[in-house]
């Protein structure tokens, strides 16, 4: 029997069974349990079974991100993952319509990007229910919160988290690409850090309750101003990683973004990569 790996991340548990080398992203998050209340359990394997596929969806997220096929059959969903340069196969993902059974067959293509996007897709999928969303964004550290700074890739999220490190005392990097940002059953908001945080290294085992929401965006000036609950809903739906076509799950993350909203005040900054951003910045959302 193959060594099963168990992970938690955000408070909640997955397992492994089959991989050869446990990649350094997942090492902080490795626990000693033998739990059953897991997420989900993921197998690697040689091949997997044939079943009647059909075409359900394609993602298409632009340049730097995998592209990904979702075909489905009556019992189960079928993710073929390719790799952002040159389109190469990956890995394909089998996990059943629960979300929990999954198994993984890698093609050869980075073993370890196939298997860090399987663990995304199936815990963006199985933690719905579960009032978390992994996000795309910068979080840092500061007074005992998180700040999750949002955007689309190259709007200057990374540069403005660096901007709080170098400029605001007390700031810590908590996770650069996809931390999870979670409603407690209490309708507070917490932070986690993860085992993905895209180009940078930042696998932290922590969390902090979530302090604010700042959309950035390039401009000549600095200014920022708080969201109606409209526009801040708009503004985290954008950076949750979803697929909407999924419409059993929907209502689930309906209800996570409305309590998040309640719970969080978010903002869009306006700003330079400069030291007057950051500062503003914080002020603002300190003062809040």
């Amino acid at each position: 029997m193959q060594e099963r790996k168990t992970y938690r991340v955000a408070d909640l548990l997955f397992s492994i069974e089959g991989i050869q080398d446990e990649p350094m992203n997942l090492q902080p998050f490795r626990v000693q349990t033998e739990a059953d209340n897991l997420l989900f359990c993921l197998r690697v394997v040689p091949s997997l079974p044939e079943a009647p596929w059909s075409f359900f969806f394609r993602t298409n997220d632009g340049p730097g991100f995998p592209q990904i096929v979702i075909d489905q059959a009556p019992q189960a969903w079928r993710f073929t993952v390719y790799t952002p340069v040159e389109s190469r196969l990956a890995g394909t993902l089998v996990v059943d319509k629960d979300f929990r059974d999954a198994s993984l067959q890698l093609h050869g293509a980075g073993d370890a990007f196939a298997l860090n996007n399987a663990l995304m897709l199936l815990y963006a999928f199985s933690s719905a229910r579960q009032g978390a969303l992994q996000m795309h964004a910068s979080v840092v550290m500061n007074g005992g919160r998180g700040y999750l700074f949002l955007g689309p890739s190259g709007t200057g999220k990374s540069t403005h988290s660096s901007l709080w490190l170098k400029h605001i005392p007390g700031t810590e990097l908590l996770n650069d690409d996809n931390p999870i940002l979670r409603l407690l059953p209490d309708g507070t908001a917490r932070v986690y850090g993860s085992p993905w945080s895209g180009k940078t290294p930042c696998y932290k085992q922590q969390n902090v309750p979530a302090g604010a929401v700042v959309r950035i965006r390039q401009a000549p000036h600095n200014a920022i101003s708080r969201l109606a609950p409209i526009g801040a809903y708009a503004s985290l739906m954008a950076s949750a990683s979803s697929f909407r076509p999924f419409r059993e799950l929907a209502d689930a993350w309906h209800r996570t973004l409305e309590g998040l909203v309640a719970a969080l005040p978010c903002y869009t900054l306006e700003c330079l990569p400069d030291r007057d951003a950051a500062e503003l910045c914080y002020r603002t959302v300190h003062h809040e």
